[in-house]
């Protein structure tokens, strides 16, 4: 089989040699046209909802803001991870989605889900 293979190269050099050059050719293209990034984009998809509640206590941002939103959010379509922190005043939830998923369509699906609990937050606070 190689006997073979090399007695065919001997006797085809002209195509041997354009294929090698073809080769070298598609080569440098490729290397040429291939986007590097010094620091490329790793992270996932991610919206960030943060809601003010000035003079609410933790416990209550947390039981009267941040539990529902969380409810509300479960089960977004292609999410997967679901996070959130409350602090004095504070609510910030954070909805990582699939790699490869539209930022632009995330942030509407997110958006849709939370003028849905919009109406049940307590009045004065303040969406982010």
């Amino acid at each position: 089989m190689i006997a073979s293979l090399i007695r065919f190269s001997l006797i085809q050099r002209l195509m041997i040699l354009l294929l090698a050059a073809a080769l070298i050719v598609g080569g440098v293209w490729a290397f040429r046209t291939l986007p590097i990034d010094a620091f490329p984009d790793i992270a996932s998809p991610q919206v960030l909802v943060i809601v003010k509640a000035p003079g609410l206590s933790p416990t209550e941002v947390e039981s009267r803001i941040t539990f529902p939103i969380e409810r509300e959010m479960q089960g977004l379509p292609r999410q997967t991870v679901l996070r959130s922190t409350t602090k004095y005043a504070l609510s910030s939830i954070t909805i990582d989605f699939e790699d490869g998923t539209d930022i632009y369509w995330a942030r509407q699906q997110v958006a849709e889900r939370l003028n849905q609990v919009w109406g049940e937050l307590p009045a004065g606070v303040e969406g982010g």
